[in-house]
């Protein structure tokens, strides 16, 4: 027996419980993704880097792990931060109010404890069949990160290696080493 797939609307979405939880849309199931400390200070770190490179060089906007990309009816994926091209935002004088259509050019997403290698290979197909065109996974625990250019891993990416934006952000580059940087006050 087959059981029907719900289909969220935008309002039944939004009208969710704002309790410190990010929910996605995945195939009309609604996903929670709770995360811990290390995953948001990570996420900070490279969404305020991404950011400032982003607006000086005019390329497009950048979005966090709040925005909603819709990329079917029953998909609704928030990736921990994503870029979308100006190309793509061209005519545009504002961003939508609600979810964005389709997915960002580029996805990025820090593993917590509680993501599966298959669910989050099933997110980065749906991102890459909707026109995402560079993906980085963030591995805190393995302090790594694996470059996507299709919904196949590219490369791995050590402690010692960089970022680099490639022909969806010309000219960024962030070392993994300032990402998973210890905690200094001295």
């Amino acid at each position: 027996m087959e059981t029907a797939v719900k289909f969220w609307t935008d309002e039944e979405l939004m009208a969710l419980p704002k309790d410190g939880y990010k929910r996605e849309l995945l195939q009309g199931e609604i996903i929670m993704s709770p995360a811990g400390a290390e995953h948001g200070l990570i996420c900070v770190r490279i969404v305020a880097e991404l950011e400032v490179f982003v607006r000086r060089q005019r390329l497009g906007a950048l979005f966090d792990s709040s925005t909603g990309f819709r990329l079917t009816p029953e998909t609704l994926l928030s990736p921990d931060a994503a870029f979308v091209s100006k190309v793509r935002l061209a005519g545009m004088k504002r961003v939508p109010r609600g979810f964005f259509p389709g997915a960002p050019d580029l996805v990025v997403e820090v593993l917590s404890p509680s993501d599966s290698p298959g669910r989050t290979n099933e997110k980065l197909t749906l991102h890459f069949t909707h026109g995402a065109r560079l993906a980085w996974i963030i591995n805190p625990a393995e302090r790594n990160a694996l470059v996507y250019r299709t919904p196949e891993a590219d490369r791995l990416l050590r402690f010692t290696d960089t970022l680099d934006g490639e022909d969806v952000l010309p000219g960024f580059r962030l070392p993994l080493a300032e990402l998973f940087a210890e905690l200094s006050f001295d």
